[in-house]
């Protein structure tokens, strides 16, 4: 049977959580994510996770923080003026909100504190220094370039 190997276009189901338990993301009730191993479409983690699966495996892949988002990275902590903010709009800490940058760009960010005259906001990745944890089940092997198969 054929297994997966970088450059391959595959389809799997997953359950993406925090080592805590906690669910982030799944594809449950969804299509099969698709995407094509080393292309860097996916977190470092998962591509590697995938590599040598075989159509109807499933997995358990613990993925640390720097082969995932990364750890938290404090430059990403942005104090913006209050003053800047329309008055009638009421900011709590946990509140996601959109920037626009200098090129234009919409940048996420978390409300982290809002002081009196400045508002700590987030930019980091929202799992950004968390080790994930997924269960991966390879549902087909879409594409593959090809190869040589020795007999």
């Amino acid at each position: 049977m054929q297994k997966v190997q970088a450059g391959d276009t595959v389809r799997v189901h997953y359950h993406g959580r925090l080592t805590n338990g906690t669910t982030f993301d799944s594809s449950e009730g969804r299509d099969p994510l698709e995407f094509q191993v080393g292309s860097g479409m996916v977190i470092a983690g998962f591509d590697n996770g995938v590599l040598g699966m075989e159509k109807g495996d499933k997995k358990t892949v613990q993925i640390p923080v720097d082969d995932a988002y990364g750890p938290k990275n404090p430059e990403m902590i942005i104090e913006f003026p209050k003053d800047q903010v329309p008055a009638e709009m009421v900011l709590e800490p946990g509140m996601q909100l959109n920037l626009n940058n200098s090129q234009g760009q919409v940048v996420p960010v978390v409300v982290k504190e809002v002081g009196e005259a400045i508002i700590l906001l987030d930019a980091n990745h929202p799992l950004a220094g968390e080790d994930l944890v997924f269960d991966i089940e390879l549902v087909e092997i879409v594409g593959a370039p090809s190869r040589i198969i020795m007999p």
